[in-house]
């Protein structure tokens, strides 16, 4: 090797040394803001419910991951996440068998039937069921695949015409409908508040969530369980779990904003 080649090469590895460098000062920065914004959450989440009378141990903080990078991901493992939550069954399918086997998978945006097959036997929890439709698919593909899928009823209470979800005078007999299909066992119920300003503006949503539970709970329907009320996201959450949330759904108070134009 001449003289010119070596001090090219030279010239090369110190480039890519120092590139190795700054990824790994970036990641290492990555690292630790992202354990900082899940443990602060985790921080929030344990004074609401002293606020509350409650155990912090009542309730779970899903981190919402959509949009993000596998790296992120781990990033939030390491920090203690261990469940994980995404809107879009194909990405959910695509990351999982790039993460940890311990982790628990939530499917947290709307499924559409058509995509049932790819995600019953790898989700911990449906939170978006809200039609006997669905959940007739959902036994369906658990039937075929010898699976038990747990779900929860999604319930539109603010009644906003752009979400998803059953209303709250449909949801028992919905509960009740799906109570007897094979494979599935109904856990609790999932809401999604308003955006809004101020989280106290939900709490009357939470509320009527929570009392709907305890009504449904009441009447010792078979195959049907009202321990899991999901409800409260990054806005609100604190106000949730004042009102009995035993799930929330947190992203960009974990991640932070999210870019839509990327994926993993």
């Amino acid at each position: 090797m001449t003289q010119s080649r070596r001090a090219v090469r030279c010239r090369r590895d110190k480039i890519n040394g120092k590139g190795r460098r700054i990824f790994q000062m970036q990641m290492t920065e990555q690292s630790k803001r992202l354990a900082e914004n899940y443990n602060a959450v985790k921080e929030k989440i344990k004074k609401a419910c002293e606020q509350a009378g409650r155990s912090q141990e009542e309730v779970t903080l899903l981190a919402v991951s959509k949009t993000k990078p596998v790296d992120m991901l781990m990033d939030v493992y390491h920090a203690g996440a261990r469940d994980f939550g995404e809107n879009k069954v194909q990405e959910l399918v695509d990351k999982i068998p790039q993460l940890p086997s311990d982790i628990r998978w939530h499917l947290i945006g709307h499924l559409q039937r058509n995509k049932v097959k790819y995600i019953v036997d790898k989700v911990y929890l449906i939170h978006s069921v809200d039609s006997l439709r669905l959940a007739e698919e959902i036994s369906r593909e658990a039937v075929k695949k010898q699976v038990e899928v747990n779900i929860l009823i999604e319930v539109n209470v603010a009644q906003e015409e752009s979400k998803f979800g059953t209303t709250t005078e449909e949801t028992e007999k919905l509960v009740r409908d799906i109570s007897f299909l094979p494979g599935v066992h109904i856990k609790g119920l999932m809401t999604i508040a308003p955006f809004v300003e101020d989280p106290e503006e939900n709490r009357t949503y939470f509320r009527k969530l929570r009392q709907l539970a305890v009504d449904i709970g009441n009447k010792n329907i078979d195959n049907v369980s009202m321990s899991i009320l999901s409800m409260g996201m990054t806005g609100d959450y604190t106000v949730a779990v004042q009102e009995g949330a035993t799930i929330v759904r947190v992203g960009t108070g974990i991640f932070g904003e999210r870019d839509y134009s990327k994926t993993i």
